[in-house]
């Protein structure tokens, strides 16, 4: 069905997202059923707190699978935050854990020497070019609330960095995923512009 699943799982309040997406012209449904998920056009996977509670969340809610399953399929992704930190192989958020393995690399904490969590606006630099990016300059602002980030293993899938400490990657896009460490839904103009160039990228909605 020509819907997008936006993932319910218990991290975070979803409101902000849901009406984020609808404004650039998404049908969206807000679940926790894996048969949703199964007939999806596209899943958008948010979440803010803990990558083991959020991955003890979705085995238990048996939404894993039909994700996974969605993202080898083929078919848009979008993670938001937390989202885009579950998609690798392993963080250290805690101890150990194993995330979705679909990007290699891991996810680490924030370089001791900033304030952690690194809460606010902050600025967007490009590392290729893309139409995601359309309409989006070199330094403008997205807001984020994050203590960990991610490190690629394969620079080709990084989109964009940050500065903060160091630099790091605020999103990525390889193939049928795009996932940003920030929060769209939060970052006004720019925010409601990414959602956009994806929703277009992927056909989910059309330019009249």
């Amino acid at each position: 069905m020509d819907y997008t699943a936006l993932i319910d799982y218990g991290m975070g309040n979803l409101r902000s997202v849901e009406k984020a997406l609808e404004h650039v012209g998404l049908k969206v449904i807000r679940t926790s059923d894996a048969d949703v998920v199964k007939g999806a056009r596209a899943v958008v996977l948010p979440g803010v707190g803990a990558f083991r509670d959020a991955m003890e969340n979705l085995h238990r809610l048996k939404l894993y699978g039909p994700i996974l399953s969605h993202i080898e399929k083929g078919k848009p992704f979008l993670g938001i935050c937390l989202g885009l930190q579950l998609l690798f192989e392993r963080s250290y958020e805690f101890g150990e854990e194993k995330g979705f393995g679909v990007l290699e690399g891991e996810v680490v904490l924030l370089p001791p020497k900033v304030k952690i969590p690194h809460i606010g606006w902050n600025q967007l630099w490009k590392k290729k070019n893309s139409s995601l990016l359309e309409g989006i300059k070199e330094g403008d602002f997205v807001y984020f609330v994050h203590s960990y980030r991610v490190v690629p293993k394969r620079a080709e899938v990084i989109l964009t960095t940050t500065d903060y400490g160091e630099e790091f990657v605020s999103s990525v896009e390889y193939e049928n995923i795009f996932a940003v460490q920030f929060h769209p839904e939060k970052s006004q103009r720019v925010g409601l512009r990414l959602l956009k160039n994806w929703a277009l990228a992927k056909g989910l909605i059309y330019n009249l």
